[in-house]
């Protein structure tokens, strides 16, 4: 495809994108940018939070990860199946209980204001590398396929890219997103289906010569018991995957906003109950992909790329002609600005909410306090996918995966013994035992294979994390009085 087919479709693209936020966003005050006045339609919600929860990581990152794992990440998968209904069943109660927009303002009524703000603290920590490592793929193949070709330095990708999010956010908040996820959602389930079908088409391959191909192949292999040392090793990835469900969005707050905006708990649990499914059945379809592009590039004599996040667009541009190309495009841009639109939204609610205390405030000075924050945040994904690109050097969904082990196991610490304790804690002793698990997880990862007889850490240091920041909480802890057992 030529650059200004490509430039053409995603002005197109984004001025749908702005003309949805002009209708939602009419009328909205703070309260609307935070909670859409709690009107959501689940079904609304469930859809759009496809796109959110995949992001342009599963569009690019598992499809060329097949090449190398199968269809090993589905392990993960269906650990992520385990984490939603835990959260339909313990977590989402909670939050509808106390009413709040924060869900770290749990922490606060369990704990105090020092475990409220470590809990706040570590959401956007987390929150605000991920995603930032989400929009550096889709920056990235815009420089690549568009940019390069008219000597535009990658910093102004990056930077218009992020004007644009910035743009259809910045008044309506989590209404309009809403909305927004719910279009780049059909765009991105619409683009892998078509692209399935159009490469079986070039193969010749009926349904079932499909997946005959694809086992075959060996392409098809799911399950991995053989090695417990091994990253792969089952229990390893569906645990992981499990409790990465359950800290990146039963405890994450852009995702968790979302589901908030229901009208009730029931509306919220069905949204949650069938994104969970579908978002089953989206990762197959995702990894079926990537072994179709790795049989086609054989049968072809197609070279494979040495990054595998580039088998996708590399063939999907040069190989599988323009149709798949426009999908693509459109795919990853869906997928990207999906995930990243809803962080800017999470990132400035919690902020605003956790350190700005918005409750005491004039609507004017959060209308302008919120401006200056959805705009730092924006600045801020600027420079840390600057800074990736210069040390990026392996695939981005293990690099999310990674940071993600460490930045959430304090929060799933932190809510694990909310939760399953009744014990007090209490002061800036929590905080430091939240920067200390991070670290003593890093340094457990790094010698577990001298430490355990060759075990290799995988995902699962996330619990390994959570397990730590939970010990040392119970360490500091003290028993409730009987009046905080009866008021809890």
């Amino acid at each position: 495809m030529s650059p200004v087919l490509i430039l053409s479709i995603l002005i197109l693209y984004f001025a749908v994108l702005i003309t949805i936020s002009f209708f939602t966003s009419k009328g909205a005050n703070t309260d609307t940018f935070f909670t859409a006045n709690r009107q959501s339609p689940w079904y609304l919600v469930a859809f759009g939070m496809i796109g959110t929860s995949l992001s342009g990581v599963t569009f690019i990152s598992v499809p060329g990860n097949v090449g190398k794992i199968g269809f090993g990440y589905f392990q993960v998968v269906l650990g992520y199946l385990l984490g939603y209904w835990v959260i339909i069943a313990i977590l989402m109660p909670i939050y509808y209980r106390l009413n709040v927009i924060s869900i770290y303002s749990y922490l606060e009524q369990r704990f105090d204001k020092w475990a409220y703000k470590t809990g706040a603290f570590f959401f956007l920590v987390s929150r605000t590398i991920g995603s930032s490592l989400r929009l550096f793929l889709a920056a990235t193949i815009l420089q690549l396929f568009l940019f390069d070709a008219w000597g535009v330095p990658f910093i102004v990708t990056v930077a218009v890219t992020i004007l644009f999010i910035w743009i259809y956010t910045f008044k309506g908040g989590i209404k309009t997103i809403i909305w927004t996820d719910t279009f780049q959602t059909f765009f991105l389930v619409g683009a892998v289906a078509i692209t399935v079908w159009q490469i079986s088409d070039k193969l010749g391959f009926s349904f079932f010569d499909m997946v005959n191909a694809i086992e075959s192949q060996g392409y098809s292999t799911v399950f991995h018991w053989d090695d417990v040392n091994s990253p792969m090793f089952f229990p390893k990835q569906f645990f992981g995957g499990a409790f990465i469900a359950i800290t990146m969005t039963g405890m994450d707050q852009e995702i968790m906003q979302k589901n908030l905006t229901c009208k009730t708990l029931k509306d919220a649990q069905k949204n949650m109950f069938w994104f969970s499914l579908t978002l089953v059945i989206v990762n197959l379809l995702f990894l079926t992909l990537g072994a179709l592009l790795y049989i086609y590039s054989e049968q072809k004599g197609i070279s494979i790329p040495a990054l595998s996040d580039e088998v996708y667009p590399r063939l999907a541009f040069n190989e599988l002609g323009p149709l798949v190309g426009i999908l693509f495009l459109l795919g990853i841009t869906a997928s990207s600005y999906a995930s990243a639109d809803s962080a800017l939204t999470g990132l400035t609610t919690s902020f605003c909410i956790d350190f700005l205390n918005f409750k005491n405030k004039q609507e004017q000075v959060k209308r302008n306090q919120k401006f200056k924050v959805h705009l730092g945040f924006s600045v801020l994904f600027l420079i840390i996918i600057v800074i990736f690109k210069e040390v990026n050097e392996k695939s981005v969904i293990d690099a999310v995966l990674n940071v993600a082990g460490y930045t959430y196991g304090p929060l799933l610490g932190l809510f694990s013994f909310g939760i399953f304790t009744k014990r007090q804690i209490k002061g800036i002793a929590v905080l430091l035992i939240c920067i200390a698990a991070p670290i003593l997880s890093y340094l457990v990862s790094s010698n577990s294979a001298n430490l355990f007889n060759g075990y290799q850490t995988g995902i699962e240091i996330l619990i390994i994390n959570g397990l730590i920041t939970f010990s040392g909480l119970w360490i500091i802890s003290n028993p409730a009085t009987k009046q905080e057992i009866l008021h809890g």
